[in-house]
Parts: structure tokens; sequence; C-alpha cells
């Protein structure tokens, strides 16, 4: 029977390589506008209030400062300072006392007598209960406002290149989880031939290896991530084993030591599980491998449910289990579509059995999938005004929408599966077969090294004959596109699944919105916008300053800067400062210095506003070495 020609058009050699670099691009495009967006990761504890409040002026010396949070939170003994108008401290150096009572957090620290009347700063760094470091400031005035030297922090905790690496390291590691559990359990309840097949060993060993060096990259990180944001602290040594003992240090320890675990798994699977003939040995040993590797799955994905949201919060006993279930259910469907991409793609072999098998496979998936995602959905948002009103709601509004858009491109594989045949197999089976004088002659050659050379010679030219056989069928060419674009879809799905663990939960945002009796409510405002002409007299020294303040009211705002020329193109400068003073009440400068984030674009996040009023805001530009103004304008903020 001969097979039909195939048409015209890519090779079948570098169709596969346009799929894998297309895959690669959108991998890139996604992290990367995800990363560009993201900032430090959102605060998952919130402080709800303080006392003295944010702003407050009191007419005698408090003797403590005391903070209350949302939930949970582990502290140190710098995790509370109180510093002068001068920038010394004003409380007793020693860790926070825990004055917690039943489901209120709260911290405080004990000041020195006889303080001078001015404006003091309250600077405090947290690690919240699922592993995310918090950080903020505000300021409080005894008697009477005054200037004062302390720069509040313009970087919040678990931000700058630290924060940087240590996210794309949370990414990688959820997609190595995928690759690893959802590759194996693929070959073990799909196709069972894949464990002979290169391609799906490569994807399974590489989700390992990726699974890996992010988690020790994330253990060496944690200290400065959630400390200094410097490097250098990744191999310091103290620090190291202060990480061992918190509850997210424990949990990145006992996933590498799974992980040597999963690489014994990966061993057998691809080695004796390959390599076995008999059928009946070969079934009591997938037995084995699906109760071996189960476990060792399960451990590992409870490593993040110990860890993150799911271990804080309200029903933390049930949550946990179910968070460990929907992550082996997304990796189950993501990452058996994964390696049903690369089935389709990189290997001949597959058959409408397997693809079918998946099918099944991912239906149960999207069944458990549902199941747990509504519950963690209820009890991470827990209202309608949360879900749309909160950023943890509109990713989750994303997700279900995403899900919705793969569940719809699913139903078209499963069209494509309905049609598949293996009559393609059949053909190329008949067509292999060659006359039997060649093989007795190439087996008869008396020189054994021409021998190996023709086999390898009529080896590749069979594998071509194959693959040319399975791109001519189009049920087939019509499943790989279709399963291409469910891979797409899902690249993106996870990434946003990765955001929502690094997003503060809408129901915790809610709560802290709500505040407490003691808390500060910020006062209302709106964004603030600025525009002013400068001119430093040198050559190219007019432009026009544009600010923008957000949201533009006591706390923390984050402040962009743009710089147009003359002729209304971005202008870079050498130098560029700000400075806020709120003259009524005698505070500031308080000075803010902006990074640079493209040309004629600079950026500060966290920008502390600590009380409402008429804010003037100079300006300093530098076009050159010696020419240079100052300008101002005031805005109304709060």
């Amino acid at each position: 029977m001969s097979a039909t020609a195939p048409h015209a058009g890519p090779s079948p050699i570098r169709r596969p390589l346009a799929a894998a670099a297309l895959l690669t691009a959108l991998v890139s495009l996604v992290f990367g506008l995800l990363l560009a967006g993201a900032g430090p990761a959102s605060a998952h504890a919130a402080l709800t209030g303080s006392d003295p409040a944010d702003g407050a002026v009191v007419d005698t010396a408090p003797k403590e400062v005391t903070l209350s949070f949302s939930e949970a939170i582990a502290v140190g003994d710098d995790s509370i300072r109180v510093l002068d108008p001068s920038g010394k401290r004003a409380d007793t150096d020693t860790e926070p006392k825990d004055l917690s009572e039943g489901s209120t957090v709260r911290y405080g620290v004990a000041l020195h007598s006889g303080l001078p009347d001015g404006t003091y700063t309250v600077a405090w760094q947290a690690i919240s209960a699922d592993s995310h470091p918090i950080s903020g400031a505000f300021t409080f005035s005894i008697g009477a406002p005054s200037d004062t030297t302390v720069a509040l922090p313009s970087q919040e905790a678990g931000g700058g290149p630290v924060g940087v690496v240590y996210d794309i390291a949370r990414y990688a590691a959820y997609g190595g989880f995928v690759l690893l559990v959802g590759g194996s359990a693929f070959v073990l309840a799909c196709w069972r031939g894949g464990a002979t097949a290169l391609p799906m060993q490569r994807l399974v060993v590489r989700g390992w290896l990726t699974l890996t060096a992010a988690t020790l990259v994330m253990l060496l990180l944690r200290n400065p991530y959630t400390g200094s944001g410097k490097f250098a602290d990744a191999f310091d040594l103290a620090g190291l084993q202060s990480v061992l003992d918190t509850k997210p240090g424990a949990a990145l320890v006992s996933r590498l030591l799974l992980l040597g675990a999963a690489a014994l798994f990966i061993a057998v699977l691809f080695g004796t599980y390959a390599r076995r003939e008999d059928e009946r040995e070969k079934k009591d040993l997938t037995f084995g491998l699906a109760v071996g590797g189960g476990v060792v799955a399960t451990g590992i994905a409870a490593t993040w449910a110990m860890s993150e949201h799911a271990s804080t919060g309200i029903q933390a006993n049930i949550a946990m289990p179910v968070d460990v279930l929907h992550l082996l259910a997304v990796a189950a469907w993501l990452g058996g579509l994964a390696s049903l991409l690369v089935a389709l793609y990189r290997t001949p072999d597959i058959g409408s059995a397997a693809v079918r098998r998946f099918s099944a496979v991912a239906f149960g998936s999207v069944v458990v999938l549902a199941a747990t995602g509504i519950y963690q959905s209820w009890r991470q948002v827990g209202s309608w005004s949360a879900l749309t009103g909160t950023r943890y709601g509109q990713l989750l509004i994303l997700k279900v929408a995403l899900i919705a858009v793969l569940l719809a491109v699913a139903w078209f594989s499963r069209r494509w599966t309905g049609r598949l045949t293996d009559s393609a197999a059949a053909s190329e089976e008949a067509s292999e077969e060659e006359p039997a004088s060649e093989s007795d002659s190439v087996s008869a050659d008396p020189d054994p090294e021409r021998a190996a050379q023709l086999a390898r010679q009529r080896a590749a030219l069979t594998a071509t004959k194959k693959k040319r056989i399975r791109d001519a069928d189009p049920q087939r060419s019509g499943l790989r596109r279709s399963v291409l674009a469910e891979a797409a879809v899902a690249v993106v799905l996870l990434a946003v699944t990765t955001m929502l663990t690094s997003t503060e939960p809408g129901r915790t945002e809610e709560e802290a919105a709500g505040g407490t009796p003691s808390a500060s409510a910020p006062a209302a405002g709106g964004p603030v916008n600025l525009k002013m002409p400068f001119d430093t007299g040198g050559q190219n020294g007019k432009g026009t300053v544009r600010i923008d303040i957000e949201p533009g009211r006591t706390g923390s705002n984050d402040l962009h800067v743009w710089i147009d020329g003359s002729d209304g193109k971005p202008m870079d400068v050498p130098e560029l400062k700000l400075a806020l003073t709120l003259e009524s009440k005698d505070i500031g400068p308080l000075p803010v210095v902006p990074d640079r984030l493209a040309e004629g674009h600079w950026s500060a996040s966290a920008v502390q506003i600590p009380m409402a009023g008429d804010w003037k805001i100079d300006v300093t530009v530098r076009t050159s070495d010696i020419d240079q103004v100052t300008i101002d304008k005031n805005a109304k903020i709060g």
C-alpha cells in the first residue's frame, strides 16, 4: 500500500524546529512582559494599623510603637526601627515584642524616655507567613512636625536585581515541575513506548534539571531576597543557616532531597523499565513506578503548599492537600500536553491509542482543577468585590478566561484525535520491508566497519521515511497544529498561575483596606500630573519635565518622570533629582532619587508621603558638567 506523498511546504525537519522556536519566543515574551511589569512581589501580610497612626501628631512621647498585621509574620532584631529627626535610633534596639491576642497580629518596640519633639520615622520589614518579604515606612510627630534627615527607603523588600532573579527562579521552578511530573506521567499512563524515545527522555530530564537549579538558586538567594538585597550575601553562611531555620528554607531543602529520589525514578524509568521486554514484568514495574513516582511528586508539590498561600489563612488544614491536588492536576495536564507536543513533532512512533489515553487523562485533570480551583478561589478571594476590585481577583479572572480558551482549543484537538488512525504506521511498516538478499548481503559483508556504516545509513533512511509518511497524514498534521496552539496558551496560563502565587490574596487585601480602629486610613486623593519647562542656559539645555505621582495620596506612591527636549523627543540628562517639601508643616525636603528606565524616563517606587497637604516638588536637572537648574511646582496630595 503506497503512502500519499506529502504536500509541498516546509521540510519535515524544519517544522519541529519552527515549532520549538515559536514556543521559545512565546515563553521569552510572556515572562519578559511579566517581569518587566511586576516589580517586587506584593505583600501577602498587610499592615492594618499602627499606634501612633501614620501622620499622627501626639502631645507627649509614647512609650512604644505598635504595628498590626492582617496575618502572621516572622520578625527579627531590626524588623521595626524608629528613627528620630536626625536619623538616630529612638527605640531600645531590641527584638520586637509579640503583642498578638487571638486573631490580632501585633508587634511593638519600646522607645527611649524623654524623646524631644519632632517628626519620627518608623521603618519595618518582616516575612509574611506565606514566605514573601514585606516592608514599609511611615512617620508620626511628637508635639509638632519638624524637618527630618531620614530618607525613606525607595525599594521595597524583595525588590531590586535580587528580587528579579528570585522571581525568574520561581517561574522556572513551576515550569520544571510541570515537565518533570507531567512528562513522567505521560510515559507511564499514556505511552509506555515513550520510555525508549530520546526526545521524551530529554524533556523529563530537562524538567528535573530546571527544577533542581531553580530550587538551589532560590535557597541561596533567600537570605538577600528577604534582607539586604545584595547578591554577595547569598554565600553568607550565617544567613543561610537562618534561612534553614525558617519554613520556606525547610521547604526548599525538602524539595532538593525529594529531587534526589526523583533522579533515581528517572534512571529506572528510562533505563530498566525501557529495556524490559517481558509484558508481565513490565506491568509490575509500571505499578511500582507509578506508586513511587506518585509519592515523590506529591512530596514535591507539598513543598509549595507548606510554604505559600495554602499554609496560612482560613482552613489551612484543608487548603494544603487541596493545593497539592491542584498542582498535580496542573502538571498532569500541561506537562502531558508538552509531552504530546514533543511526541508528535519529534518521534514517529506514537500511535492514536496513546493520544486518546492522554485525552482521558487531560479530562480527569480538568475536573480536578475545576473542583480545587473553585475552593481556592473562594478561600483567597471571598467576595465579588474582591474578585473585581483587587489585583489577585483580576488575575484570577484572566486565569479562568485562559482555561476557557485552552478548553476550546482542546475541543478541536479531540476532534482531530477522533479522526486519527494508525494507517500511516501500517503503510510505513510495509514500506520498511527490505529484500532478504539485501539484508543478507549486509550481514555477510566481511568488513565489520563497513557493515556498521551501512546499518547506520539504513537506519537514517528508515527514520526519514517514517517521518515523511507521518507528516503526510493530514489528521496527524491537524492534531499537531492544534496541540501546538494548546501549548502556546498553556505557557501563558502557567505564567499567570505563577503570578497569582506572588500576589496578595483578594480577601487579605480587602481586610487590610478595611483596617482596624488604630489604622491610619490614607487620605483621599488622586493621581498628580505636573508639567514644568526648564532651561539650564547651556547648549541643548531647554526641555520639559513631566511628573506623574500615583495614587497621589498619603503613604506609598509610585513616581514617574519624563523629560522631553525642545524638539518634543525623549531627552536624557546626566543627573535628575527630586525633593518633596510640605512647607506648612516644616516637613522636608524629602529626597527622591529615581532610577532610569529608558531614554528620557525615570521612576521611583514606594515614595512615602507622610501627610496630606500642598507639597512643593523641587526638580533639579543637570544637562552638562556646568549647566544645571532647579525648578519647582506645588501639588495638592491627599
